[in-house]
């Protein structure tokens, strides 16, 4: 066999972002290795972050994992990849390929600051999945607060909320991120595909 191809990769794939995956991540990162942190849902913490206490200590759960999540985010040996799932695994030992597909969070989670400023003002209301469906969140939300990234994401149900509450049916998302890149002539057209006529609308 071709001994490049029988090299090992010095990087590691580790699937699940809970309190044992975490844990993992760390300690083969502190011990030089690459890691990559897959994670299905939108934030790392796994059950043990919706946890009040953990059994039979019953010492606070997020003391214990929220200090891992910080480290696990800062850490430059890991890469955490959220809203993510493994498709396939080939190959053998020390050598292994991963098909991943990464599902969007519709927001740039490099320029989001964690203000909240969306949620404030975003009008749709859904059931919080991590609290049990025991209250509601936004459609534009955070996990909770400790999670990590500490980015807010966005829910897609079928039509976005800002067109469904449109009158005149407008796709503004896709209005707004045309303008955003300068395609105007383009943006015209994602108005009159709803409303021939936007001029008559009046004005906002």
């Amino acid at each position: 066999m071709d001994p490049l191809k029988k090299r090992s990769i010095g990087s590691v794939l580790v699937v699940g972002g809970g309190i044992a995956g975490i844990q993992s991540s760390l300690d083969l990162a502190n011990s030089g290795m690459k890691v990559y942190l897959l994670e299905r849902t939108a934030a790392i913490g796994g059950r043990m972050a919706q946890l009040d206490k953990t059994f039979p200590t019953n010492d606070c759960a997020m003391c214990i994992v929220s200090p891992k999540l910080v480290e696990a985010g800062r850490h430059l040996n890991i890469e955490i990849l959220t809203d993510s799932e493994l498709l396939s695994l080939s190959g053998e030992a020390g050598r292994f390929t991963a098909r991943v597909r990464r599902h969007p969070r519709y927001v740039d989670v490099s320029k989001c600051t964690g203000c909240a400023d969306c949620v404030a003002v975003c009008p749709i209301g859904l059931s919080n999945e991590f609290n049990e469906g025991l209250d509601e969140r936004k459609a534009i939300y955070r996990p909770y607060p400790q999670a990590v990234p500490n980015s807010f994401l966005v829910t897609k149900l079928g039509t976005s909320p800002c067109k469904a509450t449109c009158p005149a049916e407008t796709s503004a998302q896709g209005y707004v991120a045309l303008i955003k890149e300068g395609r105007y002539e383009e943006a015209l057209e994602v108005i009159k595909e709803y409303n021939p006529f936007p001029a008559s609308a009046g004005r906002v």
